[in-house]
């Protein structure tokens, strides 16, 4: 059995999701409250940072490094291309996501309103919020720029790049807090990322006392 340490809102644990779930890979979640530090998870991961993926044998951390091990080891429905060319412009764009839009947006947004919440850590704050509202706008605009010229981010087939962007969007989603008129490629990419089967397991997602927005789960918005 696969299984799969993991947060329901992080975006790295929920590309991983994506994954496994287009793979047709059935996992076993397990929620993992990082965050404390347990001696248990800490010898699973040093780093202390989910996911932790077990499977094959193996005990695996780091979300693209999985990712592409799962790729690698089970090919169908393949989410990276075969050219190289094509398959650098699907890492470039997993790491601008994980990399620059977590840093500008993710971290700050989800942060402030979710986990300091979900850690007891006080009461958001409204500058860090802002900043990360204000810097979404350049990430959709880029995202509209790239929908224009192709049919997904990468290129003329969806890949993990598409994963890794609509992991962290489907997040921010759950709080509300993505203007999906400001791009209209880009809406019509999440609805119909958003309808694939692999992302019913995402929708059904809810953390404790913080339930989500209305439009979350709905397949057509």
């Amino acid at each position: 059995m696969i299984r799969l340490y993991h947060v329901a809102l992080s975006p790295f644990c929920r590309k991983v999701r994506l994954t496994l779930a287009e793979k047709k890979l059935e996992v076993e979640l397990v929620e993992e409250r990082y965050w404390e530090q347990q001696p248990d998870f800490l010898r699973r991961n040093p780093a202390g940072k989910v996911p932790v993926l077990k499977m094959d044998g193996m005990v695996m951390a780091e979300s693209q490094a999985i990712c592409e091990y799962i790729e690698e080891t089970h090919p169908e429905a393949p989410l990276m291309p075969r050219d190289p060319g094509a398959r650098y412009e699907v890492r470039r764009l997993c790491a601008w996501f994980d990399d620059k839009f977590n840093d500008e947006v993710t971290a700050k947004v989800m942060g402030e309103r979710v986990w300091k919440k979900v850690r007891k850590e006080g009461y958001p704050d409204s500058k860090t919020v802002k900043a990360g509202l204000s810097a979404i706008k350049y990430h959709l605009d880029y995202m509209g720029w790239l929908l224009d010229q192709r049919r997904w981010l990468a290129g003329d087939v969806m890949t993990l790049a598409d994963f890794a962007a609509a992991a962290h969007l489907s997040c921010l989603d759950y709080i509300s807090d993505v203007d999906w008129n400001r791009q209209e490629a880009v809406k019509d990419w999440y609805a119909k990322i958003k309808s694939r089967p692999a992302f019913r397991s995402l929708l059904a997602d809810q953390l404790p006392g913080m339930p989500p927005a209305p439009q979350y789960a709905e397949l057509d918005f």
